[in-house]
Formats: structure tokens, sequence, C-alpha cells
């Protein structure tokens, strides 16, 4: 077997970047992008096949290198490769090392970044544990925490910072969770006893609406904007009249709308709800969307950079300069909700469905297959003539039958 040496030196295990670097027989350390750094072995079991028929070849975690010296590394590497050698898998027959609190962390991390519903989303879950636990429990092994050090990483921030405190236990109970799944924990998650038992007190949630126009104002806000030409004006106009989202119009491309149809398909990866959203093009939201073909862009609404869509804050930065405040963008989805009830007379379902909303129970859902495409696609025409001041005549839509009367 080798002798104890490689080609890594304290100071470089202290000091390289992010990636896999190999020490020779097998040894490796591996720095995350967070800086983490831990210690994995290579080896192949002798006369062991895998499922494939091929020499059985087996990473091995041997801890982090914050708790880990080189030496001890290279240790552990060289007990596993000696048991390889003779046919032993390290798996079952090596002393096995509990990982730490933030190993684990790290590791659920990886393993469910595909299932992020994008990467904001899962920068904001580590993010999340490694500013209120990692500097608290982190070097911990992960079978020695319990009630005492999940309410040192909880009661801190648990009424000053409600949410992110209720997002922080969601989190530390998976990793627990997954920790138990794989043999390093026994027993009743410390997360769930702290709940059932209520030893937190109770924070009544306060409900933060998006401040909105009153949609009598909205016809001459609106005649503001079209005498605009930046893009932030037209992205705004076309939000306004769609009751859309921020990020479902920024994120729009050209081969997601069908001029001869006259739709707009959401695809479901930009929709809160998981689920694709059709949306019914008005002769307004059209006249938008037809002079910005000529810039051949891959996004509809395309920002300073080429083929890169706006920013997330251009449209609010735009109501600022025209001097509308106490109004958010994401506040005209409700601007249209009261309009459609106060003024339209539409249907619940109607009004909600044109916001993306679910509506009624799973089982309601279950029969109720139709997106009522048709009935929101005159509702959304009737939106859209209204916010362009074109109601010299207005359509007293029934959803049944349309009849016109002179204001």
């Amino acid at each position: 077997m080798a002798a104890l040496g490689g080609k890594l030196t304290k100071k470089l295990v202290e000091n390289l970047g992010p990636g896999r670097h190999g020490d020779g027989a097998g040894l490796y350390l591996v720095v995350d992008p967070s800086g983490a750094r831990r210690w994995i072995v290579r080896v192949t079991v002798k006369g062991q096949k895998n499922r494939k028929g091929a020499p059985l070849r087996t990473d091995f975690g041997l801890g982090g290198a914050d708790v880990v010296t080189l030496n001890q590394a290279r240790e552990r590497a060289l007990e596993y490769r000696r048991m390889a050698k003779s046919g032993l898998n390290p798996r079952f027959n090596a002393k096995r090392e509990i990982p730490t609190f933030e190993e684990i962390a790290q590791q659920v991390h990886i393993d469910r970044m595909p299932t992020w519903k994008n990467a904001k989303h899962g920068a904001q879950w580590i993010n999340t544990l490694r500013d209120y636990a990692f500097p608290k429990i982190g070097r911990m092994p992960i079978d020695s925490i319990d009630q005492p050090e999940i309410l040192m990483c909880l009661s801190p921030i648990w009424t000053d910072k409600h949410e992110t405190a209720r997002r922080l236990a969601q989190r530390l109970k998976v990793v627990l969770d997954v920790a138990k799944s794989k043999g390093f924990r026994s027993g009743e998650n410390p997360v769930t006893a702290i709940k059932d038992a209520g030893v937190l007190p109770k924070v009544v949630k306060k409900t933060k609406h998006h401040k909105a126009m009153r949609w009598q104002d909205v016809p001459a806000f609106y005649a503001d904007l079209t005498g605009r030409n930046a893009m932030a004006a037209k992205a705004l106009m076309f939000t306004c009249l769609t009751g859309s989202r921020t990020g479902e119009v920024l994120g729009m491309r050209w081969d997601e709308l069908d001029f001869e149809a006259r739709l707009w398909a959401c695809p479901a990866i930009r929709m809160k709800t998981g689920a694709d959203h059709r949306v019914p093009l008005s002769d307004e939201m059209i006249a938008i969307l037809e002079p910005l073909k000529a810039l051949e862009s891959d996004y509809v609404f395309e920002g300073q950079k080429r083929h890169r869509p706006l920013s997330n804050m251009a449209m609010l930065m735009l109501l600022r300069r025209m001097g509308v405040e106490g109004v958010t963008v994401h506040g005209f989805r409700s601007t249209f909700r009261d309009w459609a009830s106060e003024a339209a007379n539409a249907p619940r379902e109607v009004a909600e469905m044109s916001l993306s909303h679910k509506v009624g129970s799973d089982v309601e859902r279950a029969y109720a297959r139709s997106d009522l495409l048709e009935k929101r696609r005159m509702l959304m025409q009737r939106w859209s003539s209204f916010a362009c001041g074109a109601d010299a005549k207005v359509v007293e839509v029934e959803f049944g039958q349309e009849r016109l009367r002179r204001k």
C-alpha cells in the first residue's frame, strides 16, 4: 500500500478554490462554491461488481476538512483502500463517521437542485441555513442536535423575522429527516417536537397587501403611459392589461405567442401555480406587441442587454419616475379584480381564472376542467377597452350573450 503522503499541503487545503482536488491514491478534497471543504476517497472493491458488471468503484465521505486534518484523511483513506483491496466493502466494514449538520445540509441542497422552481429559490434555501443555522450548529455532528440546538437557531428571529424563522424551521426539519433516513439519527425530529409542544410563542401573521391603484384612475394613468416610448412603459402597459405577474411578462418569448389564435401561452415554469396558463390577447395587447417584433429579440420586452429581458425593477422604477406613489406593479392585479367585481359584474370564477388563481376545492377542479377561455376573452377585451379610455360604447358582458349600451 502507498505511504502516507500526497500532492496536497495544509496551506493548499485551506486556500484551494471550488472544485475536486486530488491528493493521490483516490483521496480528494472537495471544495463547494459556498467554501465548505470535505474529504472523499474513491476505492475499487476487489472481486465485486456493480450492476453493469464493471468493477465496483465507490466514493466515500471522510468528513469535513475543518474537523478532519490532511493526515487524518490520508489515514482513513488508507484504511478504506486496505479493506477494498482485501475484498471488503468499506460501506459495511469501516467505522462510520458521523457527518456534521452543514455537510448533510449541503448534500441535501445539491441533491434537490433539479427540483427547485428556479435558481433563486435554490439559493434562498441554502442561504437561510447559512445565515441562521450554520454559525450555531453547522459543525456539530448531526446525531447530537436536539431541541435546545434547534431553539438556539429559531428563538432569536421567531417574532422579529417570523416568516424567515418559519422557513428556517422547515429546512432544519428536512435536513434532520434526511440524516435519519441515512442512518445518522434516530428518534423524533426535534423540530416536530418543538412545534407539537407549542414551545415557541404563537405569532399572528399580518397580511400585507400590494398597494394598488383605484380602478377609476386607470384610464388617466394608462393615457400617460401611452405617451412614453421606453420599453418599461410597453411592458407595464401589457402587464396592466393582462393582470399578469411581473416575472410572467418579463420572461415572455415570442414562441409563446399565437397571433392568429390571439393567445399567449405562459409556461408552467414561470407560473406561481406551476401550471400552464393561457391569456387571451385583446386588440390593445396586440397593438403593444406587434411593433416589438422588429427588434428580433429572444425576449418580447428586451432590456439594456441584447437578447436579455428587462430588469424586474424596471416597471417599478418607471412608476416612481412618473410620480405614482403608493402603487406597486403587482397591485394592478388587485385593480383589475376590483374592476371586474364592481364595474363588470363578472362571475367570480371568470375573474379569478383571469388572474390564474385556483378556484374551488381539489374535487371541484377535478370536474371543472375548462379554463373558461372565451368568457375570459370577453372580460379581458372589456378591461382593455376601459383602460385605454375607449368606453364610448361599453360592452355589457352577461357571459352567455353580449349586448351594447350607449354610455
